[in-house]
């Protein structure tokens, strides 16, 4: 079951249409229809049956910066939670279209590794550039889950003279 260099482009297009997917349904039908369509992603594509994911969100602090669990990401993914109240809904900020680049990847038979840059655009054209590392592992069925999440935003070294 060795994970290949386009079934990683595949679950990096299924990851981003996913925020999209969230993002819709957040402003179709709320946070409830937001929470229903980012359990689905979790389940199809998360490793979260496998043990802890190493969740690491972009905009996450303290506490609460690691999530290794499916309520962690939800918080994350949607916001609206009272035990993660500084979240504001990474997936429901009206993502209209998500890109990848790629710096480099690492395949050993079912585990794969993959980092780079993630582009996503708001319904506003409003674009927000992530680092990002995904680790996969096939499951059982052949199933290519995210057991590893890193996401931070670029570094901006200081200005000279300041």
């Amino acid at each position: 079951m060795k994970i290949t260099e386009e079934e990683i482009a595949q679950a990096l297009v299924t990851w981003g249409n996913g925020k999209i997917a969230i993002s819709r349904a957040f402003e179709e039908g709320g946070i409830e229809a937001a929470r229903q369509v980012a359990l689905t992603n979790l389940d199809a594509y998360y490793g979260y049956t496998l043990g802890p994911v190493l969740f690491k969100p972009t905009m996450a602090s303290g506490e609460q910066t690691f999530r290794p669990t499916k309520p962690g990401a939800l918080a994350y993914f949607c916001g609206h939670s009272e035990e993660y109240p500084l979240d504001n809904g990474f997936a429901i900020m009206g993502w209209r279209a998500c890109e990848h680049i790629t710096s480099a990847s690492f395949i050993q038979g079912d585990i794969a590794m993959w980092m780079g840059w993630i582009r996503l655009t708001n319904k506003d054209g409003s674009v927000t550039t992530v680092d990002k590392s995904f680790g996969y592992k096939k499951d059982e069925t052949g199933t290519l889950r995210i057991v590893l999440h890193h996401s931070s935003l670029p570094y901006q070294p200081p200005e000279d003279g300041a």
